[in-house]
């Protein structure tokens, strides 16, 4: 598997057959020595399948923010390729946030001859081939399934796996492709981003890979990335950035606050506040940061 991450993005049906898990009858699934291995940075613990665990804590600090307050701690570092926008998603509760760690599942085009193929293979092992309720099923508490469905008009799920998705994992999903029996998804309360909706299936897909790089628009998603979704788009963070991103946006939203409040007392103007800080009031934005994070700007801006 020493190529792996060359072709990680696009995952080229090729790659999938570099030492896939045949035993899992699907077409390719890291390994949770091969996921280590490519988020060795993390600094949590893991799941049994490998993907990395952030901590609640962190999960719920990081809903508290938003994508303008998250966006400092990742493009100037490396990461430029983990937003993506709101536009050309659909929105299924549109004031609803999500954040959670990511399980991916890719899909292709059905193509008859690497069908035959899985499913002679899971017979053998008296299993069935692998479907979107395998991926499904693999899901845990505080989960965002991401989908790669390569924006096909082919529905990954309707109201009852819907349903169970939720229940499993107190969370949404992301699909790029389908999602159907939008209203009665809807009246449970659950979030979803999704391309399209068709009231019948469509055009056949096989499930080519699970917890495995997928790409969503124009992100590379890792199997264990936190997920924040709001009205500007998608954020996958990955996990040994999470402390970095939450701590960064959180000071970032003490700053507004501060200059909020201010601006709020009529006694400033727009430019003494929301621009360059007389030494004085540099002073009282820094004290109200620190009352707020416990940590103080470095250096103070």
């Amino acid at each position: 598997m020493k190529k792996v991450m060359r072709l990680a993005p696009a995952l080229v049906l090729a790659a999938t057959f570099l030492g896939a898990d045949s035993a899992s009858a699907q077409l390719f699934q890291w390994t949770p020595e091969q996921l280590i291995k490519y988020t060795k940075k993390n600094p949590y613990d893991r799941f049994p399948d490998g993907r990395p665990k952030v901590p609640d804590e962190m999960l719920a600090r990081l809903k508290g923010l938003i994508a303008e307050e998250v966006q400092a701690a990742l493009p100037s570092q490396d990461f430029p390729n983990q937003f993506e926008s709101r536009d050309g998603w659909k929105v299924l509760q549109p004031d609803t946030k999500m954040v959670g760690r990511v399980l991916t599942v890719q899909f292709m085009p059905a193509r008859g001859d690497i069908i035959e193929v899985d499913e002679a293979d899971a017979k053998e092992r008296s299993t069935s081939r692998a479907q979107n309720q395998t991926a499904i099923d693999m899901l845990q508490p505080g989960d965002v399934i991401v989908a790669d469905v390569f924006g096909a008009n082919w529905n990954f799920v309707g109201n009852k796996l819907a349903h169970y998705i939720q229940t499993t994992t107190g969370n949404g999903m992301i699909v790029d492709g389908g999602v159907y029996w939008l209203d009665r998804i809807a009246e449970t309360g659950m979030q979803a981003y999704y391309k399209n909706s068709l009231p019948t299936q469509g055009m056949r897909v096989m499930v080519t890979g699970m917890n495995i790089p997928v790409r969503i628009g124009k992100t590379l998603v890792m199997p264990g990335d936190v997920v924040l979704a709001d009205r500007e788009g998608l954020w996958f963070i990955p996990p040994h950035k999470v402390k970095d991103v939450v701590e960064s946006g959180e000071m970032s939203k003490a700053r507004d606050d501060w200059s909020l409040m201010m601006l709020g007392t009529g006694k400033y103007t727009s430019r003494q506040i929301y621009g360059p800080l007389t030494p004085e009031l540099q002073k009282q934005r820094d004290d109200y940061v620190f009352e707020k994070t416990g940590r103080r700007p470095t250096p103070s801006r």
